[in-house]
């Protein structure tokens, strides 16, 4: 029986995704040559691995036992691979971080800027998905470090403390909002609004509570990056929902005002969320001292 590192890795993130073509793209696999190895695994074992639904695939009862082995299997070769990195002469160990839109944008980039200086031999894959994603795919073995809100902690995860991170709204300075000083998100959704494109994890949240609030978020424009939505928002394209960071950190660049959201939902502690300490690599016990630092260091 001949299955591979990369077999299991993409039969993994096809489950999590519930999409072949989804779980492609995480694996970096085109569709086409992950499908050919679902089928080649599903012929080598003999057992069908994966069935249809209306709106994806999810497994058999084969497959979720696969599934079970394949996370082990995955987790087990990153250890070693980071374990062993420092004994090989030019071999750099590698780790996955997964990360919530607000953490990665505001908070992220520079503390792994200055870990990969002080950290020459190690190398970070970096991936942007919602907090109740990455905390499945750190405990399926899938990432080694999730950055995300607390809200959807789970019990088989250690977590430590980051950042506080509220979501605030964000208008132009003359804009009839700002004579309230906080609002309830229902109140908004029938304003036009500058938003981050579709599969961004900030943006799926917002409209996710839009949903549920019955309604949708009119966006006028879509654009890539926080940076960009301060920029539209101060021309008056619209009015957006932002992490109070980015409006704090382009407030003097830009003529924006920011409007306090009533919904609980807005204010959101960020943790860092991993398995068992003594299930890490060498790398992502590193890179997990190093933003734990960062952690105490603002306080």
């Amino acid at each position: 029986m001949r299955l591979d590192i990369t077999d299991l890795r993409l039969f993994a993130h096809v489950i999590d995704a519930s999409s072949i073509s989804r779980g492609a793209e995480r694996s970096s696999l085109a569709v086409a040559s992950a499908s050919e190895r679902i089928r080649g695994m599903e012929e080598l074992l003999g057992i069908k691995l994966l069935q249809r639904v209306r709106h994806g695939v999810r497994p058999t009862a084969a497959g979720e036992r696969l599934l079970g082995h394949a996370r082990t299997i995955v987790r087990q070769s990153e250890q070693m691979r980071g374990d062993l990195a420092g004994y090989a002469r030019g071999l750099k160990g590698r780790l996955r971080l997964l990360s919530n839109t607000a953490a990665l944008s505001e908070h992220l980039p520079e503390l792994l800027a200055g870990f990969l200086v002080a950290n020459p031999h190690i190398d970070i894959d970096v991936e942007e998905q919602e907090s109740a994603d990455l905390v499945t795919a750190i405990a399926g073995g899938l990432a080694d470090i999730g950055v995300g809100s607390e809200a959807v902690a789970s019990p088989a995860l250690l977590r430590f403390p980051f950042r506080e991170d509220r979501l605030v709204v964000i208008v132009p300075v003359a804009d009839p909002l700002l004579r309230r000083r906080s609002i309830d998100f229902a109140d908004l959704l029938g304003r036009d609004f500058v938003a981050l494109p579709r599969e961004a994890a900030l943006q799926r949240h917002i409209e996710d509570h839009a949903a549920r609030l019955g309604g949708n978020l009119p966006a006028r424009i879509r654009v890539p990056g926080l940076d960009a939505v301060c920029r539209m928002v101060a021309a008056g394209a619209g009015i957006a929902i932002v992490p109070e960071t980015a409006w704090a950190r382009r407030r003097k660049a830009v003529r924006i005002e920011r409007i306090v959201l009533n919904d609980a939902w807005s204010r959101r502690k960020l943790v860092l969320y991993v398995q068992r300490r003594d299930s890490l690599s060498v790398p992502a016990r590193r890179l997990l001292a190093h933003l734990r630092r960062s952690h105490a260091a603002t306080f």
